[in-house]
């Protein structure tokens, strides 16, 4: 199998583990070559009062002619974050440009969390985003995510049955979706996946961790993306995913680190690069 390529659009968080400083170790661990398109450049993370911001949608746009005018070739395309609405068009042309009859594409679409939308998620972002999320192969929202891109208050997709939500963020069955966050029983947590492929539904589950930190989304996601791109599955590559994050937590609750510094993954990338 030659290596597989992903084009990943996410924003570069210089401190703070999230984003493209997951997705390019976790990525590469994982025998992909991961060619990061960045959205935006940051001081930290947003969870960090007073980082700078640093728009990157012009150069975007030239990166992406450039990679055309190459004639490069993708296996997957995996977006997350953006740092404003005015990327959304950026992205779908990328989608446009490079989306192939073999090219996976997986949408993040990094809005919110704990029912409450990011502070950089305008509401044009958030119909920006369910617009990308619709040309996707595999979508991988929370469930605060869930319900931006279903447009319905977050309490009202809280009272809804988990496998009534995934149906209705599959589109029909047109997409896949890994509705992250869901737990089957007290003291499990991972994901409720549709697989469009089969038609099935099925939740993977890992024991939880007794706290949250910053960038599992992220880590989760970019575990799934490594996964899709390598042909694995689609239960298989979530299931995979659910474990390596669940183990970066339990490592980070070992070494004592703050929510914000997120997960102390690298230590563990071995377990990735002897999964391949």
């Amino acid at each position: 199998m030659s290596t597989p390529r992903i084009a990943a659009i996410h924003d570069l968080s210089c401190f703070g583990r999230c984003s493209l400083t997951i997705a390019l170790p976790v990525l590469s661990a994982m025998g992909c070559q991961c060619c990061p398109l960045p959205t935006a450049l940051l001081s930290a993370h947003t969870g960090f009062p007073g980082n700078t911001f640093l728009d990157l949608t012009v150069e975007m746009g030239r990166i992406a002619d450039h990679w055309a005018a190459m004639d490069l070739q993708f296996d997957a395309i995996y977006s997350g974050f953006l740092g404003s609405a005015d990327q959304v068009d950026t992205v779908a042309r990328f989608f446009d440009t490079f989306k192939k009859s073999g090219t996976a594409v997986i949408v993040d679409p990094v809005m919110g969390d704990h029912g409450t939308a990011y502070r950089t998620c305008t509401p044009d972002l958030c119909r920006g985003m369910r617009a990308l999320a619709e040309n996707a192969d595999v979508i991988t929202p929370n469930l605060t995510e869930a319900a931006l891109l279903l447009d319905r208050p977050y309490e009202e997709i809280q009272r809804t049955d988990a496998y009534e939500v995934v149906r209705r963020l599959s589109v029909g069955g047109r997409r896949s979706v890994v509705l992250t966050g869901y737990s089957s029983e007290p003291g499990q947590t991972g994901a409720l996946c549709f697989d469009r492929d089969s038609g099935e539904s099925k939740a993977v589950q890992t024991p939880r961790e007794p706290q949250d930190f910053s960038g599992t989304g992220d880590l989760f996601a970019s575990v799934l993306a490594g996964g899709v791109a390598r042909g694995v599955p689609l239960f298989q590559a979530a299931q995979a995913a659910a474990d390596f994050v669940r183990d970066c937590i339990a490592r980070t609750l070992a070494e004592g680190l703050t929510e914000q510094d997120g997960v102390d993954f690298e230590p563990l990338l071995g377990q990735l690069t002897s999964s391949k």
